[in-house]
């Protein structure tokens, strides 16, 4: 294959892994805020 053709097509595939790895620590980091908050109300509960 063209070499230049190559090194476009990597340079796809590492933007696309990289913007797959963002959304990922986007969707962990908002689930474990979620966790946080949640445990954070019920505690609230517990001690009203």
């Amino acid at each position: 294959m063209n070499p230049e053709i190559e090194y476009e097509l990597m340079k796809s595939t590492a933007s696309e892994l990289r913007r797959a790895a963002a959304e990922h620590r986007r969707v962990r980091d908002a689930e474990r805020r979620n966790k946080a908050e949640r445990r954070s109300l019920f505690g609230k509960r517990r001690t009203s």
